[in-house]
């Protein structure tokens, strides 16, 4: 395992279209290892990595203090249905979400909601991305 990766979520980074500079939104990221190398790659971007989960967050913390000290990684507990863009905050380029029910089709209603805060949350070619493909697929947004 890569920096506490495992293949599948390896998998899943790798499949991201990264590049130098982004700004990703990672949706339910537990302890963060996912969080921690998206943000080892695309250099002096930043990831905002939110999960609805207290616990979840303070392992993140813990895991990536290197991380959110260089600016590249900050965390919210918040889950996505809740999620609003703080006053001063740029919008992201793409947001991922592996194993998140609100988006997965497991809870529908608040997937209508979520998808209503990506829209907002994303600039206007942002891209959302979620498990179950092979190994993403995409879900478009805008048009």
């Amino acid at each position: 395992m890569t920096n506490g990766l495992s293949p599948r979520l390896l998998a899943i980074v790798d499949a991201l279209p990264l590049r130098q500079g982004m700004r990703v939104l990672e949706i339910g990221c537990g302890p963060g290892a996912a969080a921690r190398e998206i943000a080892r790659r695309i250099g002096d971007g930043h990831v905002l990595a939110i999960d609805r989960s207290a616990k979840a967050i303070t392992q993140a913390r813990a895991a990536s203090r290197a991380e959110i000290a260089a600016g590249r990684l900050s965390l919210r507990q918040v889950a996505i249905e809740d999620f609003q863009l703080a006053a001063d905050e740029k919008h992201f380029d793409i947001a991922v979400a592996v194993r998140v029910g609100a988006l997965d089709g497991r809870h529908p209603e608040a997937g209508k909601i979520a998808l209503q805060r990506l829209k907002s949350a994303l600039t206007a070619q942002g891209r959302l991305f979620i498990d179950g493909g092979d190994p993403l697929r995409e879900i478009v947004l805008h048009g």
